[in-house]
């Protein structure tokens, strides 16, 4: 029994440290008429000095522009809350990072910001809506200058991002940059109200966990980047449902250093429900898994199970291409462009258990480049079940378009469109595996099942 009571006394004690702050204590308002930055910074950092805690939005409506996350703090959203980003773009503060081996933007605007810093968290059943769509699209590039993102960590730690529901970004809703131990967890993502519109990037980040994910976007969904020689490493995707008009579930495009122990399982994939509007992509999806290398990186040790499709036009898209985008590095005396002169990798990737329902006529793809072969590929227990309806008139111009390999070309599903076969063309490839494959469709195709040039 006295155990007992000490256990409970020492965790009591560890409760009371880490105090609760309410921003509403600290100045916020409950009014969309007026901006509550200062009041939230002002309880994160004083959160911070104090050794940490939540800094507490309660229920009601809060407007704020840039704050910046403090390490030891959690943002904690009660249920009711909503925290809206400023529409005045005056009240974005630009943000640089010491962190510039990148390809993105070293300087940007988000409304949540945090560089170097760990054990942070946001939480809670509330809602964070940067009302993105007042930011109007300038230039090709503006993403993170002119619209703002909702979340930006770099070279953090730590990060924890749990059941909040995010929606209507500027551009990319979050985008966790060269971070180690991340764990996103059960949260909502709607991201279809401006272009850019992801709903996760993860870029160059170590041991991270994304489960339980509900997103609905018009550019990509969950997307694994490499914008820099940081790998992308011991990665595990689990129990999510994506509906996006562009790639569900995607590694690319960006693939300075790669990606390796990659695990993706549970994953359903839909069209959205709102077809309203689209910026990017396709109605349906452009695909449900691309696998890329395009920047020189390497890929391998990639898992993809249990996957369940309804929709888009390619479904599987594996592509080694030579794009050759560098990244930014820091050089004695200024940041440069540092230039890839390479081919990258992709090998040992084993994709099986996967559910194709309702896809477009394109068919999948994997295709590397002459020289350099995609290798290693198991695909087993995949059923393909698509619209079909190529004719025999259609072949020539269908070998016409695929004739032109594209090698330097953003790679995209759809870039070829119509492909000679309608389960799965294959191109520069070594030791590619196929068992228990279904081909469907709707109508007659006169396709066969599988294409193969230069592969084995």
């Amino acid at each position: 029994m006295k155990k007992l009571l000490l256990l409970f006394f020492l965790s009591g004690a560890v409760n009371a440290v880490a105090a609760d702050y309410n921003i509403k204590d600290f100045g916020a308002v409950d009014n969309m008429m007026a901006k509550s930055t200062t009041s939230i910074q002002t309880a994160i950092d004083m959160c911070h000095r104090q050794g940490g805690g939540r800094v507490v939005v309660p229920s009601g409506q809060f407007v704020t522009g840039s704050i910046v996350l403090r390490s030891n703090v959690e943002l904690h959203l009660e249920h009711g809350a909503t925290l809206y980003g400023s529409t005045d773009l005056e009240d974005y503060k630009p943000m640089k990072s010491s962190y510039v081996s990148l390809r993105t933007q070293t300087t940007t605007i988000q409304l949540i910001y945090a560089d170097s810093v760990s054990h942070v968290a946001i939480t809670g059943t509330g809602t964070i809506d940067g009302r993105g769509r007042a930011f109007k699209k300038l230039s090709w590039n503006d993403e993170g200058i002119t619209r703002p993102h909702l979340l930006r960590f770099i070279q953090s730690s730590d990060i924890t991002i749990k059941d909040v529901t995010l929606r209507n970004s500027g551009c990319w809703m979050q985008h966790f940059l060269a971070c180690d131990r991340l764990t996103i967890d059960g949260i909502k993502v709607f991201n279809r109200n401006n272009y850019n519109n992801d709903a996760l990037d993860i870029d160059g980040c170590h041991e991270v966990i994304v489960r339980g994910v509900i997103a609905d976007s018009d550019d990509d969904g969950i997307t694994l980047k490499s914008t820099s020689p940081r790998l992308c490493e011991n990665v595990r995707i689990s129990d999510c449902v994506v509906s996006s008009h562009c790639n569900a579930v995607k590694l690319g495009t960006e693939t300075n250093g790669g990606f390796r122990n990659i695990s993706i399982s549970g994953i359903v994939i839909k069209p959205s429900y709102d077809q309203g509007e689209k910026f990017f992509g396709q109605w349906i999806g452009s695909s449900a898994i691309s696998l890329e290398i395009v920047d020189g990186g390497v890929m391998e040790n990639v898992s993809v199970t249990d996957i369940t499709v309804e929709g888009t036009e390619s479904p599987i898209f594996i592509r080694l291409g030579n794009r050759g985008r560098g990244y930014l590095s820091n050089g004695k005396d200024m940041e440069h462009i540092v230039p890839i002169d390479h081919v990258g990798s992709i090998n040992h990737v084993h994709l099986s258990h996967i559910h194709i329902y309702k896809a477009g006529s394109m068919g999948c793809s994997i295709t590397g480049l002459a020289g350099h072969p995609v290798e290693n590929i198991w695909l087993s227990d995949i059923t393909l079940h698509h619209k079909g309806g190529i004719q025999s008139s259609d072949l020539n111009a269908i070998n016409e378009a695929v004739a032109d390999e594209k090698e330097k070309e953003y790679p995209e599903a759809t870039m070829w469109g119509n492909l000679p076969a309608k389960g799965f063309f294959v191109r520069h490839a070594r030791n590619v595996f196929f068992n228990n494959m279904t081909i469907e469709t709707e109508q007659t195709d006169v396709r066969p099942d599988f294409v193969r040039i230069d592969a084995e």
